[in-house]
């Protein structure tokens, strides 16, 4: 073989070694993870319990509820820069397979946003029999479709030591129409086809109100392709969530995290809401700018191409906004110790 190739393969080998180390430590997270299984409102819940490596014993938690979607504990690793943050202030955080995900028993599309509030409610129950987690230092978090669930919780819940939400929506119906639109005007979409997609919305919703089971939501022809059943199903059980009415029952320390280019959900409205019904010592909002629903920074997130398949794998931490996860640190850390009844 001539010199040159041998040189050309000895040098590709070494930056490959190279890049290769530099993913290890990327996404080499200061957490230790163990596979448990807790006892569920309805199935048994396949869960991931992330601890910090160090630190004395018992350790805070924060209990993780997805948005919407088919998602599995990690959220397809996105959650782990997340639940290092945590880990740095003391917290361990837990977080499951959605139902029918991964193994897990059951079918999430099956689930109402109640029955969600129930199984994150056994899994409190489940921690509060740890004997290495602090049951006055225990917090939830929650994205998107978790604004329907953990408002719940939480007013059942006052012992509680803090709700995180991220990107919570108000309203179901609105929410969806916020969304349609800001889709359809970010790939500028002409008015002729804003006001057909707006129209096939209406004949939407107007079936689900006058409850249309599937067969006639199909014959109706608005959605090309159309939704599955269980996705009919899911929608028709849920369509009518709104948070507002339970939002004056929340007695706990509420962070608001919104991002400023959020193209599901209106921040605007959601902020103006939770400011109207909780008491402004209760609240602290924070808005950040060039932020997508995910807090991701929205030049990665609104263009998932190669360069954020680089820096997922590169840098996943510098996926999200900055001082996003340093501001989850710093709150459960300023966060005095609850009462346990």
């Amino acid at each position: 073989m001539p010199r040159v190739c041998l040189w050309v393969i000895a040098v590709c080998s070494v930056v490959a070694a190279g890049l290769g180390g530099v993913v290890l430590c990327q996404n080499d997270f200061a957490i230790t993870e163990e596979r448990v299984e807790i006892p569920g409102s309805a199935h048994p819940l396949h869960a991931i319990l992330a601890l910090p490596p160090r630190g004395e014993k018992p350790y805070g938690l924060v209990v993780f509820v997805h948005g919407d979607g088919p998602a599995d504990a990690s959220r397809d690793s996105f959650y782990r820069p997340l639940w290092e943050s945590f880990a740095r202030a003391g917290y361990a955080s837990v977080s499951w397979n959605k139902p029918g995900v991964e193994g897990a028993p059951g079918n999430w599309l099956s689930q109402s946003m109640h029955d969600r509030a129930v199984e994150t409610e056994a899994v409190l129950a489940w921690a509060k029999r740890r004997g290495d987690i602090d049951p006055r230092r225990i917090g939830v978090w929650g994205i998107s479709q978790g604004g329907w669930v953990l408002p719940e919780v939480a007013t059942r819940h006052p012992e509680l030591q803090f709700m995180i939400l991220v990107g919570p929506a108000i309203n179901w119906l609105r929410q969806g129409e916020y969304n349609l639109l800001a889709e359809l005007r970010a790939r500028k979409a002409g008015d002729s086809e804003i006001a057909a997609a707006g129209r096939r919305r209406a004949e939407s919703v107007r079936l689900l109100r006058a409850d249309a089971d599937y067969g006639r939501y199909l014959a109706s022809g608005i959605d090309d392709p159309p939704m599955s059943a269980d996705r009919w199903r899911f929608v028709h059980t849920n369509y009518l969530s709104d948070v507002t009415p339970q939002l004056a029952g929340i007695k706990i320390p509420v962070l608001l995290i919104l991002g400023a280019d959020d193209r599901n959900v209106d921040v605007a409205e959601t902020e103006r809401v939770y400011r109207a019904q909780l008491p402004p010592n209760q609240l602290t909002v924070q808005l950040f700018p060039n932020a997508s629903h995910s807090i991701a920074k929205a030049s990665l997130d609104h263009d998932q191409g190669i360069g954020s398949f680089l820096v997922a794998v590169f840098a996943p931490r510098s996926l999200y906004a900055s001082g996003y996860l340093d501001s989850l640190r710093k709150f459960v850390e300023d966060q005095p110790e609850r009462t346990v009844p």
